[in-house]
């Protein structure tokens, strides 16, 4: 999980500050070539033997968490009934199963026999546990990163395998002669890392869902049909291939599955690592992702969207195609570029992992619709009551659960790591899970470490704790349901618990149209989360359930409407008659379901109606524009042409070109990138928009464009042409064309010589900054030096990490070990290279693009194109690109007040 400690860049003859970061979140060295299902680490014999019974656990108490006004939490077990808890689900009677990860990464083979699978149970009703013991624990197991409770079947999620044990004698004690196992799925990579599968979910559509990480995955389903999905982090061989439903998925993923194992489907593609997702009973999927560095997220998943992490082929990491002014949010996750769907909240720095989503239970109607996501970088539980807003959700955080509010975090990636633990125990918060149970209480399991992230766990005691936060005073009371009786599965259909939920849906549906009558009666429920679940049924109940669940779709209320189309599409094959009706709706949030209806939906039916959904169309809302967007994969060209004749372009046209990039469309692109009756916004628009055709024709007319040297985008056209010689346009002689043009000639630019000073002892000492107090105004002052590296307050050079807020989340040791030591750590994607030219030209920099010509970036943001003919030697810079606080002549008093003036957020 990802970092974010500070780097600083800086120009000796103006001595301006700054920070490095952390380090990155894998080893950089060559991961030799790829080897399937290869673990990322294994067992080493030498690891000390983990005894249960001589450990000391410990936890931390109710008293240390904040939690909302008149909820409670209570402590409902602890170790040793548990250790390390990695996941965690509960079953229809309120015991709770949990995945353990003593064997955690580093720590494989501490516990022997490997890691296991536990029941905990409340036997007396006194709202603790008092009964744990082991379901299953096998050599295989190595912290599973899931575990899915579904009535007697348990399925765990262990890379490389999704496992199915089914407890055919009902003993919770899984025993192979008499019980059951099987492989449900397998292809996922890389065993023992966080980067890989994760745990299985139940929808209100009656299909089973999970996420993989960006390590990636070669699954097949039942059906026959593979999955390939790689990436630029394993460099998987099958990355960038088509699966076999015909599209291109890349990175960390979303897919949901029947029970039965068959048809497979990817929801949502090109993630880093989004740890737990979750689908309300409205159909609404919302999931988080860690970053790479700080650009964590809780995001709104639109339905085949890609978050933007890899490049379309995933060959190339984001930082590889930053552009020029991108902050790291906008460039991790591609903002600016087709195809990319809203992040949502971009928080920050962290280490993201359970979810869950509350709709009925004990916190009361005022939580109906809360989204919960564990946060252990942050030690808190992130709250969000979700808002429509256009096609989209509105995010709005506030912290649910938290033993934190100082600000101040430790231990994780973004922070400095390993090199940056505390004692305190306010920072040992470590939720690894969430959810709600049969009795309507929200649980949350605690991993409990200094450390989280880096594959890195300290805890020698593997303390875990389960909590319950309820209302005060409240007293559990788990509903005693009849799974095997009509009556008792539409109560369980009402269950808060949404693994239990599934269990009552599949024998339901079952049954058949003879249990419509009573499914109808929950349809009319106050609650319209109950009422929902009740129309996803219906639909399935045959032809005289689909009649009843159409007659939502005449609702004036939109949500019913969203549901029924939802419904409908997950009950039949066929529902282009419903889809064309939807296209006109007034909601854009059903317009943006119909959208993404049509992706599959042969030309011929499709294009007419996605050519009126455009009409709704500005540019505007960009979860619309996305949605339409998947909905004309690959009948881009057709739907332009369609669009293109009938009108001329407006602003709303352009964005649609923009979202299509045809390669029709690159004559008129020229012409509007040229033109000088447009404002620069709208001709950048268009270069942009060439820059993502991948076709000879696009790259000539930007070659054309950077003739002008004089234009307002000529810079920008520059740098499109110089990377993407690099990756789409390398074929096209964009090299020979700009020499002959007499726009660039590689062989006789003038390239300047930039080098970073070696490093010199400090004479500046941490101890002696820690005890002096920090003057804020005159680091204020101080801190204008770095603009020629940083920007702040807007101001400034882009090339070190924009300062701005970055101080507030940074201990105060952290920033002034950063400027005194600044090669102690240096940031992922900012280590410098040094390029020796063949005439002893020296240049020190970051290197942002590989190819012919490469683009270096240098101190006080300076970028040189170099061509490769001219280096003579190439290799890593050692130090770091930032002077110290000593080369700058700066004393521990000059440090002190530049961390007072960061740490204050002014």
């Amino acid at each position: 999980m990802p970092n974010c400690k500070n780097l600083v860049v800086v120009l000796a003859i103006v001595a301006p500050l700054a920070l490095i970061a952390a380090k990155p979140d894998k080893p950089k060295k060559d991961k030799g070539p790829f080897v399937a299902a290869k673990p990322a680490f294994t067992a080493n014999p030498k690891t000390p033997a983990f005894d249960a019974s001589k450990v000391k656990p410990d936890h931390l108490e109710p008293s240390a968490f904040k939690v909302p006004e008149g909820l409670e939490i209570t402590v409902w077990a602890t170790s040793p009934q548990l250790f390390n808890p990695a996941n965690m689900d509960i079953d229809h009677a309120g015991r709770v199963w949990v995945t353990e990860g003593v064997n955690y990464r580093r720590h494989s083979g501490r516990s022997r026999e490997g890691d296991c699978v536990r029941v905990l149970q409340d036997t007396d009703g006194d709202g603790k546990c008092d009964s744990s013991h082991v379901f299953v624990r096998e050599k295989e197991l190595e912290c599973p990163l899931g575990v899915a409770v579904f009535d007697n079947v348990i399925f765990v999620s262990n890379t490389p395998n999704i496992i199915k044990y089914t407890d055919v004698n009902r003993d919770l004690k899984f025993d192979p002669a008499v019980d059951q196992r099987e492989v449900f799925l397998t292809g996922f990579e890389q065993p023992q890392h966080d980067h890989s599968l994760h745990s299985v979910y139940a929808g209100p559509d009656g299909r089973l869902y999970f996420s993989n990480g960006n390590c990636g995955a070669q699954f097949s389903d039942k059906s026959g049909n593979t999955f390939r999905i790689g990436g630029a982090y394993l460099n998987n061989p099958y990355a960038g291939e088509k699966s076999d439903d015909g599209h291109v998925y890349v990175g960390g993923f979303t897919a949901s599955i029947d029970p039965s194992g068959h048809k497979a489907r990817i929801l949502g593609y090109n993630y880093r690592n989004s740890y737990e997702g979750v689908r309300t009973s409205f159909g609404d999927m919302f999931q988080n992702d860690n970053d790479d560095p700080p650009a964590c997220r809780v995001s709104h998943l639109i339905e085949g969207g890609s978050f933007g992490f890899f490049s379309r082929d995933g060959k190339r990491q984001w930082r590889a195609d930053k552009r020029p002014g991108q902050s790291i949010p906008e460039a991790e996750w591609r903002m600016d570029d087709p195809g990319s769907i809203p992040p949502g909240d971009v928080y920050g720095g962290g280490a993201p992992t359970g979810m869950c989503f509350y709709e009925n239970g004990a916190l009361g109607d005022k939580w109906n619709g809360l989204l919960l996501s564990c946060e252990t970088g942050r030690n808190v539980v992130f709250g969000y009551l979700p808002k429509p807003d256009g096609a989209g959700f509105k995010l709005e955080r506030f912290d649910f659960c938290t033993t934190n509010t100082t600000g101040v975090f430790k231990g994780s990636d973004f922070v400095g790591g390993a090199n940056n633990l505390s004692d305190d125990r306010h920072t040992l918060f470590r939720p690894s899970d969430v959810t709600v149970g049969p009795d309507g209480a929200i649980y949350i399991s605690d991993w409990f470490d200094k450390r989280t992230g880096g594959h890195q766990d300290t805890d020698e005691t593997c303390s875990g704790t389960i909590y319950r936060i309820a209302p005060k005073g409240f007293k559990s009371h788990v509903p005693g349901l009849q799974l095997d009786t009509v009556e008792g599965q539409i109560a369980a259909l009402q269950s808060p618990a949404t693994n239990i939920r599934h269990v009552a849906f599949t024998r339901l549906k079952g049954a058949g149209e003879a249990v419509l009558p009573q499914v109808m009666q929950l349809r009319d429920n106050a609650n319209p989360y109950l009422a929902s679940r009740a129309v996803w049924l219906a639909a399935q109940l045959g032809e005289k359930g689909l009649i009843a669940t159409r007659t939502w779709l005449e609702s004036d209320d939109a949500t019913k409407r969203l549901v029924a189309l939802r419904a409908i599409r997950a009950a039949t094959d066929d529902g282009i008659d419903i889809i064309a009706n939807m296209v006109t709706d007034l909601s854009p949030m059903v317009r943006r379901e119909a959208a993404v209806a049509l992706r599959d939906v042969p030309a011929k039916q499709s294009v007419p109606l996605l050519a009126s959904l455009a009409r709704h169309i500005d540019g505007s809302d960009r979860s619309q524009l996305e949605a339409w967007g998947i909905g004309c994969a690959g009948k881009e060209e057709l739907v332009w042409s369609v669009l293109k004749s009938a009108g001329d372009w407006s602003e709303g046209f352009a964005h649609l070109t923009w979202r299509l990039h045809p390669a029709a469309a690159v004559p008129e692109l020229q012409q509007r990138a040229t033109s000088d009756k447009l404002t620069p916004a709208q001709r950048k628009l268009a270069l942009d928009t060439l820059a993502f055709i991948p076709e000879a024709t696009a790259a000539k007319a930007v070659l054309a464009i950077a003739k002008d040297k004089a234009s307002p985008i000529h810079a920008d056209a520059m740098w499109w042409l110089i990377k993407r010689s690099t990756d789409e346009w390398s074929t096209f002689g964009i090299a020979e064309e700009l020499k002959k043009e007499g726009i660039f000639d590689p062989e006789s630019a003038q390239l300047v010589a930039i080098v970073t000073p070696p490093t010199i002892p400090s004479t500046v000492k941490l101890d002696d900054v820690l005890k002096l107090k920090g003057n804020v105004q005159n680091g204020a002052q101080l801190v204008t030096r770095c603009v020629m590296c940083h920007q702040i307050n807007g101001q400034g050079v882009e090339f070190g990490p924009a300062l701005d807020g970055w101080g507030l989340s940074q201990p105060s040791e952290i920033i002034a070990q950063s400027l005194i030591d600044p090669s102690k750590d240096i940031a992922h994607g900012y280590d410098g290279v040094e390029l020796i030219l063949k005439d002893s030209t020296i240049i020190h920099g970051m290197l942002l693009t590989e190819g012919d010509i490469m683009i270096v970036r240098s101190m006080g943001g300076v970028n040189q194109f170099v061509p490769k003919s001219r280096i003579k030697t190439r290799s890593k810079l050692t130090r770091s690109m930032m002077l110290s606080a000593t080369q700058l002549g700066m004393s521990a008093q000059d440090v002190a007040d530049i961390v007072a003036y960061l740490r204050s957020g002014r």
